[in-house]
């Protein structure tokens, strides 16, 4: 009945509209319910076939598609994917995550997570991830996440795999799945809640001259973790 009315609805709008004339329905005064029904139901038939001898082909079959179309799914009904706000520091959580894909400077974030930290825990690898992307949103280094990766210095290379010599192959395809997942994630906007802005780190077994200038802000695995 509800759909039965929503093309009548629609079949008066287009009338209405075109100028088409109506024939009167004529309506029982009878205290029955049921009393005239099937006389009011042939009225409305055919106030309904003589709207459709009025409209025009085409206009005919736009008002059939918009009616048969299928209603647009709400926000709250489509598929969400993971929120970066959501994440958890953990290994299952993202062993869980689909494959990450990217282009760059996700390359350069995942290849720097996974040669600088691939032996941490999850929460050491998001914390070194944080460093880098907090240098490149810093005046006082590159603006970008390649520009941090392979930026120079006195002392050489800020980040030692990228100038030590060594092949930048990647042999642990486990841990390479995990470093780009979390590259991914951070660069989509997961929080940077491990390091308090830190900007540098260093392992324990190392005490470099810039660290007795900065302040401590984090102690993460093997890592310490600086803001300068």
């Amino acid at each position: 009945m509800c759909l039965r009315l929503g093309w009548t609805a629609a079949f008066c709008a287009t009338l209405v509209l075109n100028g088409a004339a109506f024939a009167d329905v004529t309506v029982s005064q009878s205290n029955d319910p049921k009393a005239g029904l099937d006389g009011r139901m042939s009225s409305l038939l055919g106030v309904e076939r003589t709207a459709l001898d009025q409209v025009a082909p085409g206009k005919l079959a736009a008002i059939a598609a918009a009616v048969g179309a299928p209603k647009p799914a709400s926000k709250a009904e489509m598929p969400q994917m993971t929120s970066p706000a959501l994440v958890r520091y953990d290994t299952g959580f993202v062993d869980a995550l689909p494959a990450a894909t990217g282009d760059d400077q996700w390359q350069c974030l995942a290849t720097a997570i996974y040669h600088e930290a691939r032996g941490e825990t999850i929460r050491g690898q998001f914390a070194v991830a944080e460093v880098i992307l907090n240098r490149a949103d810093s005046p006082a280094y590159p603006r970008s996440i390649c520009g941090v990766v392979h930026q120079g210095g006195k002392g050489g290379c800020q980040f030692s795999f990228t100038c030590d010599g060594k092949s930048d192959r990647v042999g642990e395809k486990a841990a390479w799945n995990r470093a780009a997942k979390i590259a991914r994630l951070m660069i989509d906007g997961a929080p940077r809640a491990l390091t308090a802005g830190a900007t540098h780190f260093h392992t324990v077994g190392v005490r470099p001259g810039w660290a007795r200038r900065f302040d401590r802000t984090a102690s993460i695995g093997a890592h310490l973790f600086y803001r300068q």
